[in-house]
């Protein structure tokens, strides 16, 4: 006798809290001051700051990205969607990656030309700008400090940083310019800056294609899961064992125990709970159990 059994851990059912206020916020703060950035940066002739109005730019619509795909990946499941629409966040997180990575490009290309030549600045209002740009960013990242949560939220939140960053790195280097009149430093500031967005462009990458790829998160461990399910009184067997990510938060696995024939529909019951109960332990949200007796050829195993 075949028997299909679909458990669900309704306890670890968790439904972040997402910021859209705090969101908002700091959509509101970079979009209005990338406008400020672009002004000042033709109004000093700085490629660093005019690099930074671009990074804030690609923030404001990564921000609005952020905002839109988080309200969806909350919606519950249906017929269409029937892991619900969870996806959306670690989608949301890809665009925003893909706007910093053509951003940071563009930056490449502004900022070698003044490498080769470099250019007069008015060193005193890339200061005030950069004063403005640390005050106004880290406002936005006080704000969603503590409410990173999805892979989305935290592409964000990568981005507001990068920008505290940057800001200090352009306050740190109009002083220096102000001080030596070495105005090369100013592209050189936009590499750097361009280089370290880009590291974590890539990083960012590498964690979003491992969740669509279906990789097995890094809080579970197969063959751990394995081990602590053939412990289990009358256990003889598991396999066809799948773990996967929906958003780097929620996870599924799918398994097959095979028990001896004619186990009781109680102990049935009983280990199904169990391996629930410490599959909780291990951050999976859903778990689904196939129990096989020993005396069946398992048909699906794939």
């Amino acid at each position: 006798m075949h028997e299909h059994s679909n458990h669900s851990n309704h306890s670890k059912h968790h439904h972040a809290h997402h910021p859209h206020g705090a969101l908002k916020t700091a959509l509101f703060l970079n979009g209005g001051f990338a406008i400020v950035e672009f002004f000042g940066g033709i109004l000093t002739n700085s490629t660093a700051i005019l690099s930074d109005a671009i990074h804030d730019l690609g923030d404001a619509a990564a921000i609005g990205t952020a905002i839109y795909f988080e309200k969806i990946s909350q919606k519950q499941r249906d017929g269409k969607y029937t892991y619900g629409y969870k996806r959306y966040s670690p989608l949301a997180a890809l665009i925003n990656t893909l706007i910093l990575l053509v951003g940071s490009t563009a930056v490449l290309f502004q900022a070698i030309p003044r490498l080769l030549n470099p250019q007069p600045l008015h060193t005193s209002g890339m200061m005030l700008l950069a004063v403005f740009g640390l005050l106004f960013n880290g406002i936005a990242v006080i704000r969603l400090r503590h409410n990173s949560t999805t892979i989305s939220q935290r592409a964000v939140m990568l981005h507001l940083f990068e920008d505290v960053l940057g800001w200090l790195a352009v306050l740190l280097g109009s002083v220096l310019i102000k001080l030596t009149g070495w105005t090369i430093i100013d592209p050189i500031l936009s590499l750097g800056i361009a280089a370290f967005i880009l590291y974590n462009v890539f990083k960012n990458l590498k964690a979003i294609f491992y969740i669509f790829m279906q990789s097995a998160p890094d809080s579970v461990d197969e063959n751990e899961v394995r081990e602590k399910i053939m412990s289990l009184p009358h256990v003889i067997d598991v396999h066809d064992v799948h773990l996967w990510s929906m958003d780097e938060s929620y996870h599924v696995a799918t398994l097959h125990v095979v028990v001896p024939q004619g186990l009781s529909s109680e102990d049935q019951v009983g280990l199904k709970q169990s391996i629930g109960k410490f599959m909780a332990d291990f951050d999976v949200n859903h778990v689904t159990i196939e129990v096989e007796f020993d005396s069946e050829t398992c048909q699906k195993c794939n």
